[in-house]
């Protein structure tokens, strides 16, 4: 209850305060804009714009303002870009007019005038209505003693008097107390939206168009780091196996036809070499989505990382249904990286792995009873999990206190 009256209060405030605010500014803007465009032939009317954009600005800043108390959430403040570095007077003071963001705060003050206009009529009404019902008992007995005065309901055709007169009143400011909040609450996010949408759309689009740039510089670094890991693994080892593989080979065909047992040998040893190479080569695999997982789907893949890790693991998959590629390999990739970080740092004798979904998002919780520790800074066994997860637009989160325990939350779109 509480909650809806601040709710109701803060609406309110804005409405009314909203239409001086929009009658000001919408004087401003039609002053400023005659007259700029009216001199600006003799030069005078570029400085004369310039100072009304400036002030659009102000105003829309203001506006932002009030605007994330009434959705409760943050506006983004476009970026005003400045002048060049060393630009002289005349471009510093064009430099408003050809920012597209100050005519978009113009184009704001000048919609929003009619729309204050109709909401603080709105306002003012639904107030008096449930204001004026309530304490009709008081000003209503005046009213009545008037010679000749006649009330609304009688206007309407119901009768006359005083106790007929506050009955009518009651019932209307009951009912305009019922409504009240949602036709209040209507009106400001209205007003508040088409304020966000000329005020920050522009910014809001920037910052979108900036968290996906990010995400695909990391998924490229991502990338990148797994294919520099994968090539610095073969050369250091199956490549290097390999190697020396053929040239125990060749030694051996060469001792076959004059030492024998020499040769038997030294085929033993290079089948030893190729059975500790296929081993290698699968675990260098592993970085690679396995065909389990392209074949059967993440509950089976899991699966099969839990059984592989050296400390045990109890697994809690609660989804049955395919999902993208992208979305799959990711969590295929963020669990097999944080199990490998488990065992080789945790010191960990139980881990517990948990994927559930969560409306629109995948939910991977991974625990372990650990030494803690654990971080997403680079040179960490973590830090290739945040680019990753960055990629396709997931959050990653840890909980890793020294003396553990440690708790990884990875939440990945999927809808």
């Amino acid at each position: 209850m509480r909650t809806h009256l601040r709710r109701l209060a803060a609406d309110t405030g804005y409405l009314m305060l909203g239409f001086p605010l929009a009658t000001v500014a919408f004087c401003l803007m039609v002053a400023g804009l005659s007259a700029g465009a009216g001199t600006v032939v003799v030069g005078v009317g570029v400085a004369v714009l310039a100072v009304t954009l400036l002030i659009a600005r102000l105003f829309g800043d203001l506006e932002r303002g009030r605007i994330a108390l009434v959705l409760d959430r943050p506006v983004h403040r476009p970026r005003y870009p400045a002048p060049p570095v060393g630009a002289g007077w005349v471009r510093r003071l064009v430099n408003p007019i050809v920012t597209p963001q100050s005519w978009l705060d113009v184009l704001h003050l000048i919609i929003v005038f009619p729309v204050a206009i109709a909401t603080f009529v709105v306002t003012t009404a639904m107030w008096a209505l449930v204001l004026g019902g309530v304490t009709y008992p008081i000003w209503g007995w005046f009213t009545n003693q008037i010679p000749g005065n006649q009330e609304l309901p009688e206007l309407l055709g119901f009768s006359g008097g005083y106790l007929s007169n506050t009955l009518f009143y009651a019932v209307l400011g009951v009912v305009a107390t019922l409504v009240l909040f949602p036709v209040i609450r209507f009106m400001a996010t209205l007003q508040a939206n088409l304020g966000r949408t000329l005020l920050s759309g522009m910014a809001e689009l920037q910052g979108r168009i900036d968290d996906l740039t990010e995400g695909r510089h990391a998924a490229a670094h991502a990338e990148a780091d797994a294919l520099r890991r994968l090539e610095r693994d073969i050369h250091d080892g199956p490549q290097q196996r390999l190697v020396h593989l053929a040239m125990e080979l060749s030694r051996a065909q060469r001792l076959l036809e004059r030492d024998a047992e020499a040769a038997s040998t030294t085929i033993g040893q290079a089948i030893t070499a190729t059975r500790e190479t296929l081993d290698e080569l699968r675990a260098l695999s592993r970085g690679i989505a396995p065909p389990i997982l392209a074949d059967r789907g993440l509950n089976p893949a899991l699966s099969a990382l839990a059984a592989r890790c050296t400390v045990p693991v109890e697994l809690d998959v609660r989804i049955e249904e395919r999902f993208a590629a992208l979305v799959e390999n990711t969590v295929y990739f963020v669990t097999a990286e944080a199990l490998t970080n488990v065992a080789k740092h945790s010191r960990a004798t139980m881990c517990r792995v948990m994927l559930d979904r969560t409306g629109d998002s995948l939910l991977l919780t991974i625990g372990d009873d650990g030494v803690g520790g654990a971080h997403v800074a680079k040179g960490h066994g973590l830090s290739g999990l945040a680019d990753r997860l960055r990629a396709v637009d997931g959050e990653l989160s840890v909980q890793s206190p020294a003396g553990g325990p440690t708790l990884i939350v990875a939440e990945v779109p999927c809808g």
